[in-house]
């Protein structure tokens, strides 16, 4: 589903380079779930950002689904994004005026679709059904995430990248995210890439990788 190659990342030049990423390999398969983990500053955020299209690599590609991106306008990027894709931020990123319902099927109406069942049964999935219909300024912080988890998956993206998707959760919640992505990951195929700092809140998972001073010190079965 996902092949990094080579990737490599340099902010700045000459005295003020900062190598934030060195050739990063690995692979994600179909169905797996794998964690991202690591230090702050490890270069956690930038493999993600790289993986999603986000941002450009000094050097390596990233291969979407077997389509090598190294190259691509911002256009296509944006479609590949769009329709293979999904994303999980640490922040909600709503926006306020919009419902919650309606911040959730965002990505599907980007995409010309018609995704409110899809919205509606994942809001149910996250407990969030019956906030649906309020606007997203009018709820908790720890809601607006949970319905930021949904917005993420209602597309039913093929890969899914999320970082610290349970930050802002209580110990429930979180324990019901996890039991969803894994669902989704068993039940339709879709591949999950989490960076988290609580490796052992998602239980059994396909493989780690542990990323240290801007390397992929290793990749290991959970």
């Amino acid at each position: 589903m996902l092949a990094v190659e080579g990737l490599a990342k340099v902010y700045g030049s000459g005295s003020t380079e900062v190598r934030a990423l060195s050739d990063a390999t690995f692979s994600v398969e179909r169905g797996e779930v794998v964690l991202v983990v690591g230090s702050s500053g490890s270069g956690k955020s930038t493999l993600l950002n790289l993986m999603g299209l986000l941002d450009r690599p000094t050097a390596g590609r990233v291969v979407v689904d077997g389509t090598d991106t190294s190259g691509m306008d911002d256009g296509r990027l944006s479609s590949l994004r769009n329709g293979r894709l999904g994303f999980v931020f640490q922040f909600s990123n709503l926006l306020p005026d919009l419902t919650v319902i309606e911040n959730v099927m965002l990505p599907g109406r980007i995409g010309g679709q018609d995704c409110r069942r899809e919205a509606e049964r994942l809001l149910e999935s996250v407990g969030m059904s019956g906030q649906a219909r309020k606007r997203a300024n009018q709820i908790s912080g720890g809601q607006a995430q949970r319905a930021a988890i949904a917005r993420g998956l209602v597309n039913r993206p093929a890969l899914v990248l999320a970082d610290e998707p349970t930050g802002n959760l209580d110990s429930a919640t979180a324990a019901s995210v996890v039991d969803l992505i894994k669902s989704m990951a068993s039940e339709l195929g879709q591949a999950f890439v989490i960076v988290t700092h609580d490796r052992h809140q998602f239980g059994e998972v396909d493989r780690v990788v542990k990323v240290h001073d801007g390397r992929v010190a290793e990749a290991v079965a959970a």
